[in-house]
């Protein structure tokens, strides 16, 4: 049998396995798996799949030699480290009595010190064949600070820590490798790939994508409000911006195009609604279990939190898809090349039932993330079986899905377990703490100018990385630096994470810009320069909702209808001020007053969103003076 052939029944074995574990069967079997040996399983299949399917350079295999029918030819030196961390994390799961003692003495030994380093090695390679040099580089740069911060100035400067410290703290210690991150990664982000992937293979995208058609596509601009509400439905159920994009991008941008949108627009509105999915409730790509675990709050808090920004977001997009139509005289899709709704419904509304399986096991019955999402999963098998023949999911496309879901996995496994080491680090060094307090120190205590660099470093540091570990990497470095400052834990974690995500669109890494655009035939900066535009909401919105905790519908019932009310003014005014168009084409000077007003509008209170609305008007008057005259000239 081939590679090739053997690959997807190993990603099924593994995807298997995390069902059992996450569903707590080895418990109701009487078996007991401690938490390290579960995630040092985890993360040694992780590391083999990495080693098997990325070359050195980062080339991924399996596509090309699918065809061949042959498994790429693995070289000694991926051998070798395969073997490596399957050694490291081998220890931890054969002999945990070892690694109880260690915990005990609170140091390694040398036996202990070369292990940690046969596991984290691999691991940091890892990271950089999935992710590339950015996310190792700032991990080594917080270890060497660690273990030479009695040498360095200023803010850096601490007593400083021994190699044999530092490992202890990343193989043994409840902060390290398998830490927190990790165990969100094992127990959680992979049942929702596999749930995405699930629902990609029962039919489910393009059952959103026909119902979105037939939601707007009777409007000026269609395809483009189409692909706007279709990419952030299954946007926030697979979790992945880019894998989104080229997912629903190559229904929605062809179609876009052929109405007449420039390519960079299609290109640049997929790739920003695609990002949205992420924010967008109930499943958020899973950041919203991972955020009520890190913040130890419930889901539905969260849930409820992050409604009314992501509307407000996708408000924006939605209206800025509207009004360049307009602007563009781009005339609606012919009714006769729609689909109609109640037909499309029918077809296909069991899509739902999973989405109400979900919630109804997280919010009635509260079970645990993993736990509610893997029964999810069952009923996607079941619903599949409403679906047409093709959309069946018989065993052979249960394994493709598994295989799917597992691969889009490996990188989030090996990121969280290499943030793991850098969470360590930051423990003994105290320096993620001193990083936040030397940011409130630079900005003066000043909240606004915190938040502008807390989003500054965010928007950077998000670069390159994928939705999940770019979460988790700024809630660890640069959510404290705001709810020092007073900021509730909720708002300050909703705040990095628009942050970002942002990255996925603008440039110079702009991962999600570089899928959409490849399939338009865009080029990336006009495309990323559209999307930052389209987008501007990801940079705004969560300035609104740390001043106005009204839109995380916090606060007395009339200050959270106020807010809510004002921002959706303010979110079309910005769009209206970004597109240059609102009931006709206006001037330079009119964007800016109607932009300003729009910020004005999404600001807390009742005196500046007033002032806003002025503005606006006053700066919208020659439009409404002359639509006004075109009604009462119209013949009668």
């Amino acid at each position: 049998m081939s590679g090739t052939r053997i690959l997807p029944w190993v990603t099924s074995l593994i995807a298997v396995y995390h069902f059992f574990a996450v569903a707590q069967i080895p418990s109701f079997l009487g078996i007991f798996v401690p938490s390290n040996v579960h995630l040092a399983i985890s993360i040694s299949s992780a590391m083999v799949l990495v080693f098997l399917l990325l070359a050195a350079n980062g080339e991924r295999h399996g596509e090309d030699t699918e065809a061949a029918g042959r498994f790429r030819k693995v070289p000694w030196y991926d051998w070798l480290l395969m073997a490596s961390g399957l050694t490291g994390a081998g220890f931890v799961i054969f002999f945990h009595e070892a690694i109880l003692d260690y915990g005990e003495f609170g140091f390694l030994d040398a036996r202990g010190v070369v292990l940690a380093l046969m596991l984290a090695i691999p691991v940091l390679e890892a990271v950089r064949r999935t992710t590339g040099w950015a996310l190792p580089i700032i991990i080594l740069t917080f270890v060497f600070i660690t273990v030479f911060q009695k040498f360095l100035p200023g803010l850096l400067y601490g007593q400083g820590f021994p190699i044999e410290n530092l490992l202890y703290s990343a193989y043994v210690g409840d902060a390290g490798i398998f830490g927190l991150p990790l165990g969100i990664a094992a127990n959680i982000v992979i049942i929702f790939l596999i749930f995405g992937a699930l629902m990609e293979g029962a039919g489910a995208s393009r059952w959103f994508m026909d119902m979105a058609l037939a939601l707007t596509g009777w409007s000026r601009g269609g395809p483009a409000k189409a692909a706007v509400v279709a990419s952030a439905m299954f946007g926030s159920i697979s979790g992945s911006p880019s894998g989104n994009s080229a997912t629903t991008g190559v229904f929605t941008i062809p179609m876009m195009k052929r109405v007449g949108y420039t390519a960079a627009f299609a290109a640049a509105v997929e790739a920003v609604a695609s990002t949205g999915g992420i924010i967008l409730p109930p499943v958020m790509g899973a950041i919203a279990f991972i955020m009520a675990e890190w913040i130890e709050t419930s889901y539905a808090s969260i849930v409820l939190a992050a409604a009314v920004p992501a509307l407000l977001y996708f408000l924006i997009v939605f209206v800025s898809v509207h009004l360049q139509a307009r602007k563009d005289d781009i005339q609606p899709l012919p009714r006769s090349e729609l689909p109609k709704f109640w037909p499309v419904f029918f077809k296909g509304w069991y899509y739902l039932t999973p989405i109400g399986v979900l919630v109804y096991f997280l919010v009635i019955k509260t079970f645990p993330p993993g736990i509610a999402a893997s029964y999810t999963c069952l009923s996607v098998v079941v619903v599949s079986f409403f679906a047409g023949r093709d959309n069946w999911l018989t065993p052979s496309r249960l394994i493709k899905a598994f295989d799917e879901g597992v691969r889009r996995w490996i990188t989030v496994a090996s990121i969280t377990a290499a943030v793991g080491i850098m969470i360590g680090a930051l423990e003994l060094s105290g320096v993620g703490i001193k990083v936040s307090r030397f940011i409130v120190d630079l900005a003066g205590g000043d909240l606004t100018m915190t938040l502008i660099l807390v989003g500054l470093v965010s928007l950077i540091v998000g670069m390159g990385l994928d939705a999940t570990p770019a979460y988790i990497t700024l809630a660890t470095l640069m959510a404290p630096a705001l709810t020092q400052l007073g900021v509730p834990p909720i708002a300050a974690h909703l705040f990095v994470i628009y942050w970002g995500l942002a990255s996925f669109y603008t440039p110079p890494t702009c991962i999600a810009v570089f899928v959409t655009s490849s399939i338009a035939g865009s080029k990336v900066w006009a495309t990323g320069w559209e999307a930052v535009q389209i987008g501007i909401a990801a940079f705004l919105i969560p300035f609104a909702f740390v001043f106005n905790n009204g839109l995380l519908l916090r606060g007395s019932l009339d200050q959270i209808l106020i807010g809510i009310g004002t921002a959706i003014i303010g979110a079309c005014l910005l769009a209206g001020g970004t597109r240059g168009y609102m009931f006709g084409r206006i001037n330079p000077i009119q964007r800016l007053i109607l932009f300003g007003g729009g910020l004005l509008l999404i600001a807390p209170g009742i005196t500046l969103p007033a002032i806003g609305l002025a503005a606006a008007a006053v700066a919208l008057s020659p439009q409404l003076i002359a639509m006004r005259r075109s009604v009462t000239q119209r013949p009668q």
